[in-house]
C-alpha cells in the first residue's frame, strides 16, 4: 500500500488537498471519500477515475480469479465512482468525471486480454454515462494515454525479457510511432485537467487519446514523408 506516500504528496500540497486511502472496489469507501470532499472542500465538482491494475498472460493460462480482480478494479470500481458522486455533482449544479483508460481501449493486443476488455468496458461506461447525466450538466469523457508511468509494468517487464531472451526467430517490428514518444506523465495530467475545467464545457462522451497518433494508423517505411 502507497498510504504513507498519499499522505506525503497531500502534506506538500497543504490546505488544497488531503489523503484518504480508498478500496475503488468497495461502495462504503466511495461514500467515505465523497463525505471527506464535502466536508473539506464543499462538495464535489470533479472525479478522475484512475485506479487500475494490469495483468500480463494468455487467455487460455489465466486464472478467473485474476479476471475478477482487474474487472472489478478497472470496471467496476469507476462504476461506484460515478454511482457515489451523482448526488453530490447534482447538488453541485454539474460537474465532470474523467475516466482514464488505455490505448487498449481503442484496439487489442496480445498477452492483455482481461486488462483489454476492462478497458473496453469502461469505454462503454463512459458512452452511457454521458448520455445519462447530461441532464444534469454532468460530462463524463474518457482519456486513453499511450504510456505514462511505468510502476505498472515493471513487473512484468523481466518475465517478458527472459522468455525472449531464448527465442531464435525474428520478432514482428512494432509500430512506429509519429511522434517517436510516448506520452509522459504531464501529457496525460493535461489532457485530464482541460476535460475536468470548463474549458471542456461542451465535450462529453469522447474518447481522448493522447499517443501521439499512434492509434491513428502506422507509418509506412518508405513512403513519402516516413
Amino acid at each position: 500500500m502507497l498510504d504513507d506516500l498519499g499522505a506525503e504528496v497531500a502534506a506538500e500540497l497543504g490546505d488544497s488537498a488531503v489523503y484518504q486511502r480508498l478500496d475503488v472496489r468497495e461502495p462504503d469507501e466511495w461514500a467515505a471519500a465523497v463525505a471527506t470532499c464535502t466536508d473539506r472542500f464543499g462538495g464535489v465538482n470533479v472525479l478522475v477515475n484512475n485506479a487500475a491494475v494490469l495483468d500480463v498472460g494468455a487467455i487460455a493460462d489465466t486464472d478467473p480469479d485474476v479476471v475478477r480482480r482487474v474487472v472489478m478494479v478497472n470496471q467496476v470500481g469507476p462504476y461506484l465512482g460515478i454511482q457515489a458522486v451523482i448526488g453530490a455533482m447534482r447538488e453541485a449544479g454539474g460537474g465532470s468525471i474523467v475516466n482514464v483508460a488505455s490505448i487498449d481501449a481503442i484496439e487489442g493486443s496480445n498477452g492483455v486480454a482481461a486488462y483489454t476488455s476492462s478497458k473496453w468496458g469502461m469505454r462503454g461506461l463512459t458512452k452511457a454515462a454521458a448520455i445519462e447525466l447530461g441532464m444534469y450538466a454532468i460530462r463524463v469523457n474518457n482519456v486513453c494515454p499511450g504510456g505514462g508511468s511505468t510502476e505498472m509494468v515493471e513487473p512484468f517487464v523481466a518475465a517478458a525479457m527472459e522468455r525472449l531472451k531464448d527465442r531464435t526467430e525474428r520478432l514482428p517490428d512494432r509500430p512506429q510511432r509519429p511522434f517517436h514518444r510516448s506520452a509522459d506523465l504531464d501529457d496525460i495530467a493535461n489532457a485530464i485537467l482541460w476535460l475536468a475545467t470548463d474549458e471542456s464545457s461542451c465535450v462529453s462522451g469522447i474518447d481522448l487519446t493522447v499517443d501521439g497518433a499512434f492509434t491513428a494508423g502506422k507509418v509506412e517505411p518508405g513512403a513519402p514523408f516516413s
